[in-house]
């Protein structure tokens, strides 16, 4: 009688594992598939955040300075 119960528990601990095992590798849901709009909209962000960094910069910057980078730019 006491070894049915360990070979019960023993059981069920054997089955807990497999249904666990069975459910680890074969998902019901799959994985999510990368969006290709989403990593071209990541990318347009980082350019116009580049673009808005330059523009704080001039608007920022002294006008002595501005002026000085034009005339660099006209020289070229």
């Amino acid at each position: 009688m006491p070894y049915e119960f360990i070979l019960g528990v023993i059981a069920i601990v054997m089955l807990a594992s497999v249904i666990k095992t069975i459910a680890k590798n074969n998902p019901r849901v799959p994985a999510p598939q990368p969006d290709p709009e989403a990593a071209r909209l990541r990318d347009e962000v980082t350019v116009l955040k580049d673009r808005i960094a330059v523009l704080e910069r001039i608007a920022t910057d002294k006008s002595s300075r501005l002026e000085h980078e034009i005339e660099e730019l006209r020289d070229r």
